[in-house]
């Protein structure tokens, strides 16, 4: 999808449309979650603080995330995929790998489907998206950026070197920032530099990935498209307006996000065998901490409890700390079992439940534990 969350604000709402706009964090301490295509020539990317953004474009406009919104949006968009093919390989609520291999004798060409996937998207939702179209998932990849907004790009096995010879190395995945610099010394900027480069060059860089990235470079990649994709985790984290530096301000705030955290666990019918919290410092210094448990949980209470541990643990050795974001996660995800209605810390799980329920149906800030509350 283009510009997802910001194209599904600039539909909903006609005054953002064709302005330069920002989801994100609405304070000069947030993170642009997605820029409109309007913001990004100003130089506005996704997970560019906030005040960066502004400084590139002053007029910018920032509106806060609705996150349940466009997952709604998100569904049916991956219920058209799904009517095309039932191998979806969704990546994030505005990106999936689609499998159209047995789809052709019902529905056409590649070329052909991915039209009619453009056509039916924009009649759904009145949104756009790019698609490519290659015989393998990286250069599928590639090639649905290559021709952004409402793009749709076939590259045939044929044309690999000509399509991707002259694009920069960062198209290849798990080439970032910091591998960039290593590589540049080394004349290496192109795919076409990776792809010749010596073993004696790309060695010391990627050291025995040597062979894969060369062969990505060459559009080679045999990964199948795998619709079952687990949740690795589940999280929630904040950066705050003002530095939280006192241990009550901090355990209000972490037991706010555990809320959070758990409540999803409970949604997504999971629970975790890691607690783990993270960490930022007002000098952008990060941390994460860790523990596994057994057996699994996502009770709000069992949840807070090791992740107020961690927290303290942390405090003790960083004294004086002083925390500008701050996230609580579960991850070694696991089917959630019945609870058993007569196990101790029964009584925690109805109130979970109680609170889970009132929030369905009433929203979000309607009912909240008073430990989360300020004194005041």
């Amino acid at each position: 999808m283009d510009a997802f969350y910001a194209s599904v604000e600039q539909r909903d709402n006609p005054e953002l449309r064709g302005k330069p706009l920002a989801v994100g964090g609405t304070t000069n301490r947030g993170v642009v979650a997605a820029a409109s295509y309007e913001a990004r020539q100003f130089g506005v990317r996704s997970a560019m603080p906030m005040r960066d953004a502004m400084r590139r474009c002053p007029h910018l406009l920032r509106v806060r995330p609705r996150m349940a919104h466009y997952s709604k949006v998100s569904k049916q968009v991956f219920a058209i995929f799904r009517d095309i093919t039932p191998l979806v390989e969704g990546l994030s609520l505005d990106e999936a790998f689609l499998d159209v291999t047995a789809s052709e004798a019902l529905f056409g060409a590649p070329e052909e489907i991915a039209a009619t996937i453009k056509q039916r998207v924009q009649e759904t939702t009145s949104l756009t998206a790019s698609v490519g179209v290659a015989r393998n998932k990286l250069v599928a990849k590639i090639a649905s950026d290559l021709d952004k907004p409402d793009g749709l790009t076939i590259v045939y096995p044929e044309h690999y070197a000509a399509r991707l010879d002259p694009l920069p190395a960062a198209v290849i995945p798990g080439i970032g920032r910091e591998t960039l610099k290593r590589l540049e010394p080394a004349g290496i900027r192109t795919v076409r530099d990776l792809r010749e480069a010596p073993d004696s060059v790309l060695e010391p860089v990627f050291g025995r990935y040597t062979r894969r990235t060369r062969e990505r470079a060459s559009g080679m990649d045999d990964r199948p498209v795998t619709p079952s994709r687990e949740e690795k985790s589940i999280s929630a984290e904040q950066t705050y307006d003002q530095d939280l530096a006192t241990r009550p301000q901090l355990e209000r705030a972490l037991l706010r996000l555990t809320e959070r955290t758990a409540r999803r666990l409970r949604k997504a019918g999971l629970a975790a065998g890691t607690v783990q919290i993270k960490i930022r410092q007002s000098d952008f210094r990060t941390y994460t901490r860790q523990r596994r448990i057994r057996p699994a949980v996502n009770g709000t209470d069992s949840m807070f409890a090791i992740a107020r541990d961690l927290l303290r643990t942390w405090l003790n050795r960083n004294p004086g700390a002083r925390i500008r974001l701050l996230g609580v996660g579960g991850s070694d995800l696991v089917p959630a079992g019945q609870p058993d209605l007569f196990a101790a810390g029964d009584a925690t799980s109805a109130i979970d439940d109680t609170i889970d329920r009132i929030r369905d149906r009433f929203g979000t800030d309607v009912l909240g534990r008073a430990r989360t509350l300020d004194r005041r």
